[in-house]
């Protein structure tokens, strides 16, 4: 059996977590609010429409922040449709997805479900076929007290006090030619500065998302990023990442190391903003919003079929495997250890559309693999990244070198003194003994153990049968001292944790 060792020490601080890290993401797209999140006539639905039962499992994955209302989405949105007396506002066709918007869910009503779930809007403005106007309106109507025309419209609406809105994107994936509105990166660039100028004198408070690319493939990546930021750099606060992996060839050792892109995508964004910052001789930093990531590609050809303007037929709605819980595992695990720059990022989406949580129509919510990793790191990765030193075995798969065989972060939580260690084993060959030295961090007893392991990769949940594919709460390990000593099985994803003395 292969052996590796791991370190951890308490000055290798990677960077206090900002817990948005943790963020996911609804749109108006599928079955994402109605028929997912919203179901009047359903038997949990509360006195608003909200599911009980939907509001729950959101409330337990703990998501800080969620992105609203897009996504493709957006680019055609007029805001004003989605405020006000609902029987008043209009049914749109949504050109992103070929459905019918009712707007029977808006801007109001999305906030309340926000409140229900203890969580908070990062809301995206509309720079596909509109602009700066409309952005700058949009956010007198959010977050200025009283006193002009738009806020005391919304105060007319039935909300007195503004919604306090902090956190702004500057539009969605426009480097897209699937995007309306799509621009250059000049054209997009000059957009967004002049947008987040007006939007910050209405409210100088707010924080600001600037688009990057929508994956790392596209033919403009670094181009686009180094050009967006020349025009845009002190007037926005993000740069935004998207990318979404997928198994379709069947090449489950290549799968199990798609952190290795991301981790790619996240150096390769820093090190253009650095550039840009230095060519401007500026100050100040900016960070990334990793905000549309995820696993996409079990529905894409099935999608394809779906009939025009219907509302909310059901669309991208994957069914998730083991295999794919083990990446997700993976990916945040590759999040955390760049947390000193990734400060927000966005699970894309939260219900039934490419999502953890699944509803049916008047029946049951349910949870799906990826529901797990995300669910243990989300409550348990809260406080400080550490780094874990490894030395360890690494291998050669078809779409990457190199890879080490173990992935790993440590996250410390002074006020708890606890500290949680996460561990994914990529191989899909061989098991790991491992021995993990916690002296530098005081480690004095294990307290839990995590693991998510042994599936056939293929094994899903469903509404029937959710329970399938679940963690199992493992025996403690035992520190000896100062170390632990166990074995992490083959194409497992692991969660340790331990109790910190003084």
């Amino acid at each position: 059996m292969n052996k590796a060792k791991m370190s951890i020490d308490r000055l290798n601080r990677i960077s206090a977590i900002d817990n948005r890290i943790y963020g996911s993401f609804i749109e108006h797209l599928g079955r994402a609010v109605y028929n997912g999140i919203y179901e009047p006539e359903h038997p949990m639905a509360n006195k608003k429409g909200f599911r009980k039962d939907v509001i729950q499992l959101v409330k337990e994955l703990q998501v800080p922040i969620i992105r609203y209302p897009g996504g493709n989405f957006v680019s055609g949105f007029n805001w004003e449709d989605s405020v006000g007396p609902r029987e008043q506002r209009p049914k749109r066709l949504d050109l992103a997805w070929f459905t019918t918007e009712t707007n029977e869910v808006g801007m109001q009503e999305f906030d309340e479900w926000l409140q229900e779930v203890n969580s908070e809007m990062m809301l995206a403005v509309n720079l596909g076929t509109r602009g700066a106007d409309a952005a700058r309106n949009l956010v007198e109507y959010c977050n200025h007290r009283e006193g002009s025309f738009w806020s005391d419209l919304r105060i007319r609406h039935g909300k007195k006090a503004p919604y306090g809105i902090k956190t702004w994107c500057l539009g969605n994936e426009m480097d897209g030619p699937w995007q309306m509105g799509h621009k250059t990166a000049y054209e997009y660039g000059r957009l967004a500065n002049e947008t987040a100028k007006m939007m910050r004198w209405v409210d100088p408070s707010i924080e600001l998302v600037a688009c990057g690319s929508s994956k790392m493939v596209m033919p403009t990546f670094a181009d686009w990023e180094a050009m967006v930021l020349t025009e845009a750099y002190e007037e926005v606060d993000y740069l935004s990442l998207h990318n979404y992996w997928g198994n379709s060839d069947g090449d489950t050792e290549s799968y199990l190391a798609g952190g290795i892109l991301m981790d790619d995508f996240i150096k390769s964004v820093i090190a253009i903003c650095d550039y840009v910052k230095a060519k401007k001789r500026s100050k100040k930093k900016i960070n990334l919003s990793f905000d549309e990531w995820n696993v996409w590609y079990h529905t894409k050809e099935s999608d394809k079929q779906i009939e025009h303007w219907l509302q909310a037929p059901p669309r991208l709605e994957d069914i998730y495997n083991f295999e794919d819980a083990l990446l997700v595992g993976g990916l945040l695990i590759t999040l955390l250890k760049n947390s000193d720059r990734v400060k927000m990022a966005c699970l894309a989406q939260l219900v039934n559309v490419i999502a953890p949580i699944m509803t049916e129509v008047g029946g049951k919510a349910w949870t799906q693999t990826i529901y797990y990793p995300f669910y243990y790191t989300s409550v348990y990765g809260r406080g400080e990244a550490l780094k874990v030193n490894i030395e360890g075995p690494r291998f050669d798969c078809k779409q990457y070198t190199d890879v080490p065989m173990l992935d790993s972060v440590a996250v410390y939580n002074e006020e708890e003194e606890t500290l949680a260690l996460f561990v994914m084993n990529r191989s899909i060959k061989e098991d790991l003994e491992i021995t993990c030295d916690l002296r530098g961090v005081k480690a004095d007893r294990c307290i839990g153990n995590v693991a998510l392991e042994g599936y056939d990769y293929k094994a899903a949940n469903t509404a029937e049968s959710p329970g399938c594919v679940v963690p199992a709460q493992k025996p403690t390990g035992i520190l000896e001292a100062g170390s632990m000593h166990t074995v992490v099985s083959r194409s497992s994803w692991n969660m340790f944790r331990f109790h910190i003395g003084k």
